[in-house]
């Protein structure tokens, strides 16, 4: 039988950045973004900020409303690197199964251990307090979906062990939300099924599951039976990138289409370079629209040939804006993604509809300004349309947002 753990920093930036300001300790400290440009939602927070009721993702205004003496400290992506690294240097003296989760959680396979895996999670524990002064909670299951489970089920700094003999006890009275995946879209049609927690997820026919959500059907009745077998990733292994995307929240908002595109056309350009650094194209654009009364959508198409060209990209994705948004409010936050991804390398079929030879001088010079951009930076050249209003197109989401891919699947 596999042993399997997960192990959750708690509130991981926060906790970094209290070691690095020791005089805010024993206060309710959060991690955000800068408010005065608006990117000023909650990334985490301290256990005594928990207590206010402080959630991640709020805005900071709204943070400050529930606790006015908040502590609001700008994010230090190089810190947390750093820690996170550090951490995994702590499990490789178990495993060298050691499956990320985003830089802060990993699942371990350490099945075959001379250690049993509660008596391991709990010196992984007491060693990452003492060697790095942080805390973690640890799950401890027979597969990966019940050890995350366990590693969320009491915090901070404990171990939870969730077994085939007790999981029922444990798992079952669970919300439903409370499953990998089962998002908010996802809880709210399951409660129009009369589905509250796990075990009446466990229960529910499959048949109906799969009526009702298609193959994620089969995904929800594994993931809630304790079923899943999923390995954990040995640590030299990676993934296949599914998708590139950055977005952001508008230093105003926005009123027109002219400022949609400055917005969407340095997006377009970070995605699209770190397409290009991967060594692929897209056939498929995504774009992410939130209002100024919050209320957002997102929107994807198809394209009829594979592209890592920025002006393809762009253009995808304004079509797609001009055709889902009519200006009933402002927009605050814009967003776009590219998916279906293919090595650039893979052979494709040329369409006749497209001018090739053109295309190849577009890319061509797209690489060019690659060269120039990581010599000098995003802002040495840029198309004349961001000088219109530089104050929305002078931000750099190719070196100022930090990517953490993570994926379940």
């Amino acid at each position: 039988m596999r042993t399997i753990l997960h192990s959750d920093c708690n509130g991981f930036y926060a906790s970094v950045e209290c070691l690095y300001h020791p005089d805010v300790r024993n206060k309710p400290v959060a991690v955000g973004g800068d408010a005065d440009k608006r990117h000023g939602i909650i990334l985490a927070k301290n256990e005594i900020a928990k207590k206010y009721k402080i959630s991640t993702g709020e805005a900071i205004w709204q943070a400050r409303e529930k606790c006015p003496e908040l502590v609001v400290i700008k994010p230090h992506f190089e810190r947390y690197m750093r820690f996170s690294k550090m951490c995994r240097r702590i499990y490789a003296d178990y495993t060298d199964c050691i499956e990320p989760f985003g830089l802060d959680e990993a699942w371990l396979d350490v099945t075959g251990n001379s250690m049993s895996g509660e008596a391991i999670a709990h010196e992984i524990r007491k060693r990452i307090k003492n060697e790095l002064g942080i805390t973690v909670s640890v799950g401890v299951s027979f597969n990966k979906i019940f050890a995350k489970l366990g590693s969320d089920y009491k915090k901070p700094d404990a171990v939870t062990v969730i077994s085939r003999e007790n999981f029922r006890d444990v798992v079952f009275p669970l919300d439903a939300g409370d499953l990998l995946y089962v998002g908010r879209s996802t809880k709210r049609r399951l409660r129009t099924l009369g589905v509250h927690t796990i075990g009446e997820l466990a229960a529910f026919p499959l048949p109906l599951l799969r009526a009702n959500f298609g193959k994620w059907g089969d995904i929800l009745y594994t993931f809630s039976n304790g079923l899943d077998a999923s390995p954990v990733m040995h640590m030299d292994q990676t993934t296949a990138i599914q998708s590139i995307g950055n977005s952001t929240t508008t230093p105003r908002d926005l009123v027109n289409n002219r400022d949609a595109e400055i917005i969407f056309t340095v997006l377009c350009d970070s995605v699209c370079r770190r397409l290009r650094e991967h060594g692929a194209k897209t056939r498929e654009v995504a774009i992410y629209v939130r209002d100024n009364q919050l209320s957002s959508f997102t929107r994807q198409m198809k394209l009829s040939f594979d592209t890592d060209i920025t002006c393809e990209v762009l253009q995808a994705a304004m079509e797609l804006f001009r055709l889902n948004y009519g200006w009933d409010r402002p927009i605050r936050s814009l967003g776009v993604k590219v998916g279906r991804l293919s090595p650039a390398s893979a052979p494709s079929q040329l369409s006749l509809l497209c001018n090739e030879e053109k295309r190849d001088k577009l890319s061509s010079l797209d690489r060019s300004l690659d060269v120039l951009k990581r010599r000098f930076g995003s802002f040495c050249v840029c198309p004349a349309s961001l000088m219109y209003d530089t104050q929305l197109s002078s931000f750099s989401p190719k070196e100022e947002h930090t990517i953490h891919p993570v994926g379940y699947f």
